[in-house]
């Protein structure tokens, strides 16, 4: 009898890490829908295109060297799994729920880059760097954090009290940190800015694909937070789940309210596209720890983060680091407040840890990203040229436009 509910309990905890891994996955078209709605017409194809490409590539990578750097355990034994070097297959059934699990996370932070260097970068530059990207400078930092490694076999974050529940850091802080420093070394597109300096505004193609893809992040983000919790087999593990998903779901209301009312304050216009910039920042706040707030406090951490995004957009702006979607923002400096919000109401997460984890995470995946954009814009090239920027991304990379009944390349 034992046997039997142990294997049930085992059967419905995998069940649910696989559909939760399959949600996020599902966040792949909200990050390609989101980010073609607010790249202009003529460079929708080549977004799309990258989005597609970059989870291909991240899944293959992380499956062949990834996932063993992050996980050296269970990755080894997923490696042999692949290969059939004489492993069991119980064995090799033990790390595949994770590994799927942790993949699409993989594929999430690399999805961050693509928005912020949109309009203007090669794409298979961009893709030679998602290799590197998702095979190397990912898993390291998840070895440090999740994996539990000692940081370049020095210290460790868990032991200075550093915590992570499903990645504000980890996956969204690092996805920026490697996207600012592809902007430093593209520099912005052309006409972003005046001769003095002032930004102007490039509108989107396509505001209501802009607005879907953020439902669809939105609905993904209850399995990269539900799934977080790892089981739902017994009462106090779904119960933990459904205040997750209560959790999440107040912070991107609360993100989107606030966003909302601080573009109309300073603005005197209801900007949609800091509204759904907005929602995303609360999600993005409450991933570093959904189980421990309260729904009043998950709706004001998520409402602090909105309100966050929006001076934070502006200020890129005026540092002339050009983000078309806002994804350094959202994923980056809001993925720093989630950070430093878990000790408010986690008691056993130290604010220092946070800090040294954040610095890590940060320093890590800046430095490393730089050094591998520096190669590629020395050997292959990161930008496209002038004239083929002009006329749009999307003949010049991939042959073809997506909408070219109403576009002229």
């Amino acid at each position: 009898m034992e046997n039997q509910v142990f294997e049930l309990k085992y059967a419905l905890d995998t069940f649910y890490f696989l559909i939760s891994g399959a949600f996020v996955m599902w966040m792949a078209a909200g990050f390609s829908m989101l980010e073609a709605g607010l790249v202009r017409a003529k460079n929708t194809t080549e977004i799309l295109t990258k989005n597609a490409a970059l989870f291909a590539v991240s899944c293959t990578m992380y499956l062949i060297i990834g996932y063993a750097i992050m996980y050296p355990e269970l990755g080894s034994l997923a490696l042999k799994g692949i290969t059939g070097d004489g492993v069991s297959d119980e064995a090799n059934y033990a790390p595949s729920a994770d590994f799927f699990f942790q993949v699409v996370f993989v594929a999430t932070s690399m999805s961050i880059v693509s928005g912020a260097v949109a309009e203007r970068m090669k794409l298979m530059a961009f893709l030679a760097f998602a290799v590197v990207m998702t095979s190397v400078i990912y898993p390291l930092e998840g070895y440090w954090t999740w994996g539990e490694g000692l940081v370049f076999g020095w210290f460790s974050l868990k032991d200075l009290g550093f915590s992570d529940f499903a990645g504000s850091g980890i996956v969204h802080m690092a996805g920026a940190a490697a996207a600012l420093s592809g902007v430093i070394f593209l520099g912005p597109r052309t006409g972003k800015y005046d001769i003095n300096g002032k930004p102007k505004a490039i509108p989107g193609a396509n505001l209501p694909m802009a607005t879907l893809g953020t439902f669809i992040l939105w609905m993904g983000w209850f399995g990269f937070n539900g799934g977080s919790v790892l089981a739902t087999s017994s009462v106090e593990k779904a119960n933990l789940v459904a205040v997750v998903f209560m959790n999440t779901n107040a912070a991107a209301a609360g993100g989107l309210i606030a966003a909302l009312l601080t573009a109309k304050l300073l603005f005197g216009k209801a900007d949609l596209t800091m509204t759904l910039n907005g929602a995303l920042a609360g999600l993005v706040t409450i991933t570093a720890e959904a189980t421990t707030p309260t729904p009043a406090l998950a709706t004001l951490f998520g409402a602090i983060g909105g309100c966050l995004v929006v001076f934070s957009v502006i200020l890129f702006d005026k540092l002339k680091l050009d983000d078309p979607v806002g994804a350094i923002s959202v994923h980056g400096v809001v993925g720093l407040l989630g950070l430093l919000l878990v000790p408010v109401t986690n008691a056993e997460v130290k604010l220092l840890g946070q800090i040294v984890g954040a610095l890590t995470i940060f320093i890590w995946v800046f430095i490393a990203s730089s050094l591998v954009w520096w190669l590629l814009k020395k050997t292959m090239g990161i930008r496209v040229s002038a004239e083929e920027e002009y006329d749009g991304v999307d003949m010049s990379e991939c042959g073809m436009e997506a909408y070219p009944e109403f576009t002229k390349g």
